[in-house]
């Protein structure tokens, strides 16, 4: 067999052989790796909320990476409040508030009639938890201050109570006015998002909290006098009352 021979044979073999390609990287993995770049960039660069990003072109360069999947990692990270972009004004640091986390949760509060309850006595549970744990701080902020506008609130829950209807937005105000002296924004935000979520499930089992609605608005008043007496212990006894109905009906 001649060397000319063999060689062609080779050639002919090799052609009729389909040589792998490399797999293209996963649409979805790069585009979490640039999100987490420029998530990077922000944290390397000690950017506050406000502070402008490079344009999509320096962050593709500096980041190595196409202009189209920067483009791509800013608009989520738009969605999560991360970044902000302002058309003809480019890209920067957004305020990263809780809002994504609050739309999610009352989401999946809402999928299933089912699934409401469960998810409600975990809610109820998770703010129950903040309160107590809160305890301490909440006394401290409102030892011997006594507040018109939550007594006024407590006394207008009572009343509604006992003729028969509905104080949730009484309750609400109560629990806002009451962590408003507190310095720890993101505990505030937390416990918004978490009554945000209660307020989208709570009308579906109105009619079986009916009964205990007297002794929810009770126990609001005696949240309020514990802590204007600085009873940190009262206070966390206070709260425990405040959920037992809610999460007896839950259970």
């Amino acid at each position: 067999m001649s060397d000319k021979y063999l060689q062609q044979s080779v050639a002919e073999l090799l052609s009729s052989v389909a040589v792998p390609q490399p797999a293209p990287i996963n649409t979805l993995n790069r585009s979490a790796a640039t999100m987490n770049a420029v998530k990077a960039h922000i944290l390397s660069n000690n950017l506050a909320p406000g502070d402008p990003l490079p344009t999509e072109a320096a962050l593709a360069a500096d980041l190595g990476v196409s202009r189209s999947s920067v483009r791509e990692a800013l608009r989520k990270l738009e969605a999560l409040d991360i970044v902000g972009v302002k058309q003809g004004s480019g890209s920067f640091v957004g305020n990263m508030s809780l809002e994504p986390m609050v739309e999610t949760l009352v989401l999946r509060a809402s999928l299933s009639e089912a699934g409401n309850r469960d998810f409600l006595r975990e809610v109820a549970e998770a703010r129950q938890a903040m309160d107590l744990g809160m305890a301490s701080t909440v006394v401290d902020a409102h030892r011997g201050r006594p507040d018109e506008a939550l007594q006024e609130l407590v006394e207008e829950m009572v009343a509604r109570s006992k003729e028969g209807h509905g104080f949730m937005n009484q309750d609400i105000a109560f629990h806002r006015t009451l962590l408003a002296p507190l310095s720890n924004q993101l505990l505030r935000q937390m416990y918004q998002s978490f009554w945000l979520v209660h307020t989208s499930i709570i009308p579906n089992l109105e009619s079986e909290t009916e009964g205990s609605g007297l002794r929810t608005a009770y126990s609001h008043r005696h949240m309020l006098d514990a802590a204007t007496d600085g009873d940190v212990d009262a206070y966390r006894a206070a709260v425990v009352e405040h959920y037992e109905p809610l999460l007896d009906i839950l259970s």
